[in-house]
């Protein structure tokens, strides 16, 4: 079965912005919840679950496994969109109204991977 370009899209993104975990980690370190442990093992336990689930989508057998994976991914993050609502030091200098779209494009980017398990 052919790669959508459209899915190919989203691989793509998933898998820059997992490697970016790696890049860039200081940034993703910003953004970690306080209260969470080990943020270095998070950043990149994430940072390599993006890759893979990038990947992923560009294989038939495992594309819907993936889909679910995103899905689950994007709720998890939900958590560091409303930590970073929560003060100004959680905020890492991104303006409140930066903050408070990117919680209703998580839930596009759930609706845009669920639309393939449909």
């Amino acid at each position: 079965m052919e790669v959508s370009w459209h899915l190919f899209i989203m691989a793509s993104m998933y898998i820059i912005a997992g490697i970016m975990h790696f890049i860039r980690p200081k940034i993703y370190f910003r953004i970690m919840p306080r209260y969470l442990p080990w943020p270095k093992l998070l950043v990149g336990l994430s940072g390599l679950a993006e890759i893979l689930l990038g990947l992923g989508l560009c294989f038939t057998f495992s594309k819907e496994y993936c889909l679910y994976g995103i899905i689950t991914m994007l709720v998890v993050f939900l958590w560091v969109h409303f930590y970073m609502l929560s003060s100004e030091k959680a905020s890492a200098g991104i303006p409140q109204w930066i903050l408070i779209l990117r919680i209703p494009l998580q839930f596009v980017l759930m609706y845009w991977a669920y639309s393939y398990l449909v």
